[in-house]
This record gives C-alpha cells, sequence and structure tokens, in this order.
C-alpha cells in the first residue's frame, strides 16, 4: 500500500484551520512503514519502541491515547470529564514532547541557528519547540522580522516538528516569561507591538512599580484583544524562573493569571541551566538553574533564603509541597508548570560565535562556528536532551499543543526518568486527567490509578534510569486566598507514597482518596532517590522531598524527578 500524499507532514494548512489536527508525524503512525522513513524518522519510532511509547497498555496512554481513559469512557453509564468539568473526554490522546525557552542568534547571550536548535530538538525527541529570543530594544527593532524567515525554512525543513515562534518577554516589574502565538500571517506584527508596547526592557520598566505592574495586566490584555479580534489564533504566556530573583511577588503571579486566565496560564516548574550546577573542573560551578543569587532592591522580602535555590532541580515554588504552586491550586486556580531547556550554550559543545560578530549592530550574532574544544563552562542542554514537557494533545496541530498547555494537560521529566504517565481521577462512572475536574456527589468514592511507563533504555547521558519513589501530594480547597501575597497551603500534604525501585516494564499505582466531600486536589512527583531531604514545611507535610541544590555541586544526571500537573475533585 503507498503511502505518498496521504502521510504529507507539511503544516501550511494548519496555519488555517486551528481546530484541524494535522496527520501525525511519520515516526508515531503506524500505518507507515520502517522501510519509508528517513533516517532521523526511523531513529526516533526506535526511540519510542524502546521506551515502550508505541504499542499497548501505557504505550497508547503515552503516545496513541489512554488506554484506562478510554476503558473508562466504554463502559456502560461512564461519562468522563475533561479540563474544569465540561465534559469534554480525553479521547485518543497524543502526548507530545516540547520545550518553550528556546534562544537563538538572535538573542545577544546565544549563539545557535534557529535550524540548529530545531535539529537538535528533534534528535532528542521533541515535537514541539518554541523560539523565545529575548525581548529588548535591538529585537524589538529587528529582531522579530529577522527570525520569522528562520522560522518558517524550520517548519518546513522539519515537518515532524511544530516550530512555534514567540519571545521572552522581560514582565515589567518582574521576571522573565515565555509569549508564543499560533503560526500566521500575522505573527511578527502581534510579536512586534506587544514587545514594543509591553516589554519591561524596551519600555523602562523594570522597577518595582503599580504602574509597571499595571503595564504587565495591560500587555496581557494585549495578547487577549488579538486573539479576539482575530489577529492571531492563539496566545499564552508561561513565567520563567519565577524564583530565581525573587521579583515575581505572589500578588503579581495571582495577578496576571486572574486578568487573563486563558492567556497567563503558568510558570516554569522547573528552569532551564540544568548544566549550570556541575562541578569544576568538569562543568560550570555555579547554581543549577542559575539559582545562585540573593535578594535585591526589588525581590519580595516575604521569600525565604531557602527560594533562590533549586530543589532536585526544580524551582522553589513548585519544589515544596503545600508552598506557593499549592497555594493556588487550592484556590482552585488553574496554574499549570513546564520544564525546558533555556538553551543559550550548550554544555560540552563545540561551537561558538564567531569572530568580529556584532549583535548592536545587526541584532543577531553570526553563524556559530567550530570552536576547536568543549565548552565546560555552559551551564544549558540542547532542547530535550534533559528537560521535556509532555502535552496531552487532541492532535498533531498548533492549536491542539496550545489547547493542551492551558487545559493543564501536562506532566514534565528531566533525564528521561520515565517515558510515559497515564493518571486518571475515578469516582462515581466518571474519570478525569491531568488540568481536569471530577465532579461527584458527595460522599462518592474516589480513586487516583496512575499507569507509568519506566525508562525502558539509556537517556542521553548513557545510563537507564531508575524510578524509586512516587508521590501522590493532595491538597484541600479552600478557596479565594485572604492575603494575595500569601504562599502557604497548610491543608496540602504528601498522602502516600510507593516504592517501585524499577527502571524497565511499566507500573500501575492507586491511591484510594475514600469518600469525598469537599473539594480536594492531587498531583504527583517522582523521584531516583538519589537525594531528598524533609521538606521546608516538616516530615509531617513532606518526609521526603528534593534536595536543596548546592552551589557549584550539583550533577543534574544524579538527580532527576518528575512533577505531574494537579487533578480536582468536586464534589455536590
Amino acid at each position: 500500500m503507498g503511502h505518498g500524499h496521504h502521510h504529507h507532514h507539511g503544516h501550511d494548512h494548519q496555519h488555517d484551520h486551528d481546530t484541524e489536527p494535522g496527520p501525525l508525524p511519520a515516526a508515531l503512525d503506524s500505518a507507515v512503514p520502517d522501510s519509508e522513513l528517513s533516517p532521523d524518522q526511523l531513529s526516533r519510532r526506535t526511540m519510542l519502541r524502546r521506551a515502550g511509547l508505541l504499542g499497548a497498555g501505557v504505550a497508547g496512554a503515552s503516545v496513541l491515547g489512554s488506554s484506562a481513559f478510554q476503558a473508562a469512557a466504554a463502559a456502560p453509564g461512564t461519562r468522563p470529564t475533561g479540563n474544569n468539568g465540561n465534559g469534554r473526554g480525553n479521547g485518543r490522546m497524543l502526548w507530545l514532547a516540547g520545550d518553550h525557552h528556546i534562544h537563538t542568534q538572535y538573542s545577544s547571550d546565544a549563539q545557535y541557528r534557529v535550524a540548529d536548535q530545531v535539529r537538535n530538538g528533534a534528535r532528542y525527541g521533541l515535537d514541539w519547540m518554541v523560539i523565545t529570543d529575548h525581548g529588548s530594544v535591538n529585537h524589538a527593532r529587528i529582531g522579530v522580522e529577522k527570525v520569522n524567515p528562520d522560522i518558517k525554512a524550520a517548519r518546513e525543513t522539519y515537518p515532524d516538528t511544530l516550530v512555534f515562534q514567540g519571545l521572552e518577554w522581560n514582565i515589567p516589574a518582574a521576571e522573565h516569561a515565555t509569549v508564543f502565538v499560533h503560526p500566521g500571517k500575522n505573527e511578527v506584527d502581534v510579536l512586534k507591538r506587544f514587545e514594543t508596547g509591553y516589554d519591561g526592557s524596551v519600555k523602562n520598566a523594570t522597577a518595582d512599580t503599580p504602574e509597571n505592574e499595571a503595564l504587565a495586566i495591560s500587555g496581557l490584555d494585549f495578547l487577549a484583544e488579538q486573539v479576539r479580534r482575530r489577529k492571531v489564533k492563539d496566545a499564552l504566556m508561561l513565567a520563567n524562573h519565577p524564583s530565581r530573583k525573587g521579583i515575581d511577588s505572589p500578588h503579581e503571579i495571582r495577578a496576571w493569571r486572574d486578568a487573563q486566565p486563558t492567556i497567563a496560564v503558568g510558570m516554569e516548574g522547573a528552569p532551564g541551566h540544568q548544566a549550570a550546577g556541575i562541578a569544576k573542573p568538569g562543568g560550570p560551578g555555579g547554581g543549577r538553574g542559575y539559582y545562585d543569587s540573593s535578594p535585591g532592591a526589588g525581590s519580595f522580602p516575604a521569600y525565604p533564603a531557602e527560594s533562590y535555590r533549586t530543589w532536585g532541580g526544580f524551582d522553589w515554588m513548585t519544589a515544596t509541597v503545600g508552598g506557593l504552586w499549592d497555594s493556588l491550586l487550592a484556590e482552585g486556580k488553574p496554574w499549570w508548570i513546564s520544564a525546558n531547556s533555556d538553551s543559550h550554550s550548550n554544555y560540552a559543545d563545540t561551537a561558538t560565535r564567531p569572530a568580529g560578530t556584532d549583535f548592536n549592530r545587526d541584532g543577531y550574532h553570526g553563524d556559530p562556528v567550530y570552536s576547536g574544544g568543549l565548552n565546560l563552562d555552559a551551564g544549558d542542554y540542547w532542547p530535550g536532551q534533559y528537560s521535556r514537557t509532555h502535552v496531552g494533545a487532541t492532535g498533531f496541530s498548533y492549536a491542539a499543543v496550545m489547547e493542551g498547555i492551558r487545559d493543564g494537560r501536562v506532566w514534565v521529566d528531566h533525564g528521561g526518568l520515565i517515558s510515559g504517565l497515564d493518571a486518571q481521577l475515578r469516582g462515581g462512572n466518571r474519570s478525569a486527567t491531568l488540568g481536569g475536574t471530577l465532579q461527584v456527589r458527595r460522599g462518592t468514592e474516589v480513586e487516583l490509578r496512575l499507569e507509568i511507563a519506566l525508562a525502558n533504555g539509556a537517556n542521553w547521558a548513557g545510563f537507564v534510569p531508575t524510578l524509586a519513589r512516587v508521590d501522590v501530594i493532595r491538597g484541600e480547597v479552600t478557596g479565594e486566598a485572604r492575603d494575595r501575597d500569601g504562599f502557604r497551603a497548610p491543608g496540602t500534604k504528601v498522602a502516600r507514597s510507593f516504592e517501585v525501585n524499577r527502571s524497565t516494564g511499566s507500573v500501575t499505582l492507586t491511591y484510594r482518596l475514600g469518600t469525598v466531600d469537599r473539594p480536594l486536589y492531587v498531583r504527583v512527583r517522582g523521584t531516583d532517590g538519589n537525594r531528598s531531604q524533609v521538606g521546608l514545611h516538616g516530615a509531617a507535610t513532606d518526609p521526603h522531598g528534593p534536595a536543596l541544590d548546592v552551589v557549584g555541586d550539583a550533577d543534574p544526571w544524579r538527580d532527576l524527578w518528575f512533577y505531574s500537573n494537579p487533578i480536582w475533585v468536586l464534589p455536590s
């Protein structure tokens, strides 16, 4: 049987039909035989097979749909509940791995071509990527237009990879954020107008003032207006490295989310720059994630000293059980986490900027050249090499990835600790997955069922990770916070831990919540067990949490974790 036109994988039509998923990438499409795949596509398929992501069981859950969810949906009298109880089920879900924070030669402190980042991201198994060069006067003047042809060329050259254009926004009065839009004829115009009008660096609006905080909200309003007016089909914002400098205060995060909850949807649960903590002389010898600063003039004064470091590679806001992330979830606010590379210059790479490059003049660096040695001072990894954000998408399209992120169908991992995760809350003949809400009658018995595909093969450091333990974290939903600067959820704690200690095959874990009579949520994390300590709020809250990363001695490959977004239960 021929597979000519039926398996054309270009993206042109996707720009015009935001609700129509494109064809599957050939590597994921079982109807395309191995003999018709390119070497790169065959390599991708081989990796997926080795990881158990093509085939039955959790394979279906991770790439071709949730077997557990489909079984629940097929049972008599069931009605799976999708995100926020809207009654939409998972259907056949694609779990697409990606990275929303990637720099190129159009950032003053980076060096790679778009093609370099996309080619390597695809090599490391990513399905989607966002190019996010720094917002700046120069980037606004020239960079947005200059990078766009390179992005369009990458879309054509790597048709099995979705390549978004975005930028790294200097949030007025706060840190950075990824902002990106659905591809289309106005992507450059909208991003340029956004950067010119609302970037903190461009507008000299970095100071911690009410006026600058208001400008940040205006920027989010602008993006929402462009979507409403159909200038672009979609736009999203995710806060980057939120604890690095302590300048993203709790009330600012709440304000972003509350102002435009369909635009401002989450934050980096784990920052990029994961190689930065590798000890000298074999590495940079800095803080993992470049989290090695201390409070400054604009820092939120109530943040503790521990917040300026990563914990098991994750941001303090995410890693602290009962902390800031949980305080938002305890309000019932959808606020999702992600993980990515923040790739600028990559650890042990041989490339460097060419002599005579002049970013201030040109708005970009010249193409990278061979350096003659290994760069052991670089703190980054290639997209997908270490950090991955897995998004449950209803199809292979830009719109489906953006919808999956907005709906919170996301789990993240470091170092290939696991290959697939299917999480389902079940009760009252209904089911909900990551980001969703299970609506049940009061007193209904509810259980969480986890299907986890283990590593099943070596990661990009050359070893097979072992999943030592999985923790179920449970929190009460208490309603709107009285203190907009609060960052404590005392009703959240580790409710159950499972010892796994396996690296191949798959495991099924069940946690019974009991009869539910009040709103709550659950989220999941797992670890290789190499480094842990009692959490910041004590052993009763988190007996075996991630350990505080030591500046100058934090090898990321010896400390692997995965985290999921939450699922809520709403009894009535």
